[in-house]
């Protein structure tokens, strides 16, 4: 039994991980006395609440009110109180940012960065497809996707799935050019697959409209540009039948059109960010988002939540968190769909407007859940990690960027190099650790430092852009970005999967 386990251990994956222990090493050889007496003091603190949260969510959900996320707030006003009067810390807003973000990286990396590689470790063949096999409709909604939506009905038919169970339907949400006519096509050659068609009213409407042409017990949701791996859909469902408490399940998202800068940037932020979030998250069954490019979902759960809301302009983000808070898991799967991301500055400032605007309208229509500790792991975990993603991180950028400019105006250039190289070597770790353990491109490493700055930058004031947005009630239409199939010369095809 020894044996077996140690061979399967990925060692590759933890000899990364623990080479972290260098430069956090060096950083910790360098800080003052009382900035350690700081962040152990701090550790603590983290540690009990996130012990006890799992005391309390696993074993006595009765003590569920007691030093919650709330209290944990109260906590932390506290400890910067103590660290102050005892001289630990200066109390300036610099050495507070500096603090927070030397904390988070810590947090980041030792906390969800070990439990994705634990997850890595141990989930992977803890979901395997194995039949029986659930009755599956997908549903594809369409809004002038013409060159894209033939081509995912194409993949959804070469899938490796019984194909008595699996229903196609492909929603025309009002589209001005041949979307429906592509894929009309396909449902005159194929009986499984079928065309709808309704006047325009986004995508939520599309998607509660198919539902109603729906007859499988699975509802898988894949968005018109996107191509699924051939055995994607028996990869999605397979941890309904292994977990009657799933609710949906995410997939893992490719980026297949990697010819530009911007794009590759964004793939390295999908597999450190995203996928090896989720996989922390996973752990705890509270993924938060399940994507729109690819998702699943228990059809009485959907029917449950009273399917897709107006209220957001992130409707998966939406319905995840409803999913979540009727006391279903959410998890992630080895499901994977490769999709087209924006290839220019301008057509990705237009995605993440609506990504951003719709992330913060998403939370504060689901307020309740910061405050309410009945929700467990949402309460205690998820959500104080996406709040302090959201509204600390984007300021707290600017404010360490203004320090480093005075810092390089004083003269203090080495100072500043040595805290770059130190994030950069960090950022690459995890980045590093991402790619094993998704089996991505190792020439994705080149751009970890734009992570640090440049590319984090611009996300970073367009999330306070979007803030500010939502905050003001500003109009907030649906954004789109050009295509590359829409385009007179394009030739792009999907990359194989590397499985």
């Amino acid at each position: 039994m020894i044996g077996r386990g140690v061979r399967a251990v990925k060692w590759r994956s933890v000899a990364l991980f623990l080479s972290a222990l260098v430069p956090f090493g060096l950083l910790v050889d360098v800080m003052s006395v009382g900035t350690l007496y700081a962040l152990a003091l701090l550790g603590g603190l983290l540690a009990v609440y996130l012990g006890w949260s799992y005391y309390v969510v696993e074993r006595a959900p009765q003590y569920g009110g007691l030093f919650g996320a709330r209290a944990l707030a109260v906590g932390l006003v506290g400890y910067v109180a103590v660290i102050v009067s005892l001289g630990w810390l200066v109390p300036s807003p610099i050495a507070l940012v500096h603090l927070g973000a030397v904390v988070l990286i810590f947090i980041y990396y030792w906390f969800i960065a070990f439990i994705a590689l634990f997850h890595d470790q141990i989930g992977r063949s803890k979901y395997e497809p194995e039949p029986p096999y659930p009755s599956v409709t997908v549903l594809i909604p369409a809004y002038n996707e013409e060159g894209y939506v033939g081509r995912t009905i194409q993949s959804l038919l070469n899938t490796d799935y019984p194909t008595d169970l699996l229903e196609i339907v492909a929603i025309d949400d009002g589209s001005t050019d041949d979307t429906f006519a592509e894929a009309n096509a396909y449902a005159g050659a194929y009986e499984r697959v079928s065309v709808v068609t309704k006047a325009n009213g986004g995508k939520y409407s599309a998607l509660n409209y198919g539902l109603l042409f729906a007859s499988g017990d699975v509802i898988v949701t894949v968005d018109a540009d996107s191509i699924v791996d051939r055995d994607a859909l028996k990869h999605i469902v397979a941890p309904f039948g292994a977990d009657e408490g799933i609710g949906a399940v995410a997939s893992n998202v490719t980026i297949w059109n990697r010819d530009s800068l911007v794009t590759r940037c964004q793939q390295l932020e999908y597999t450190i960010g995203v996928n090896i979030y989720r996989r922390a998250l996973d752990y705890f069954g509270i993924v938060m988002v399940v994507p729109g490019c690819l998702g699943a979902y228990r059809r009485e759960v959907l029917e449950e939540v009273f399917a897709y809301d107006p209220d957001t302009l992130t409707e998966d983000f939406d319905v995840t968190m409803k999913v979540l808070r009727t006391g279903h898991r959410v998890s992630v799967s080895d499901a994977r769909v490769y999709t087209e991301a924006p290839a220019t500055w301008r057509d990705l400032y237009s995605q993440r407007l609506r990504w951003y605007r719709g992330n913060y309208m998403t939370v504060i229509k689901h307020w309740s859940v910061v405050t309410d500790p009945s929700y467990g792991y949402l309460n205690r975990i998820a959500l104080p990690f996406r709040l302090i993603e959201m509204f600390f991180l984007p300021l707290a950028s600017f404010v360490v960027l203004a320090y480093i400019g005075w810092l390089v105006a004083s003269g203090h250039v080495l100072t500043v190099l040595a805290v770059f190289v130190f994030f950069t070597s960090i950022v690459f770790l995890i980045a590093a650790l991402g790619i094993q353990i998704e089996g991505e491109d190792w020439r994705l490493l080149v751009y970890a430092p734009l992570l640090v700055v440049g590319y984090k930058q611009f996300h970073d004031a367009l999330n306070i852009k979007c803030l500010f947005d939502v905050l003001t009630d500003r109009d907030l239409g649906w954004t789109r970005a050009d295509r590359i199939e829409q385009q007179p010369t394009a030739t792009q095809e999907p990359e194989p999967s590397a499985d």
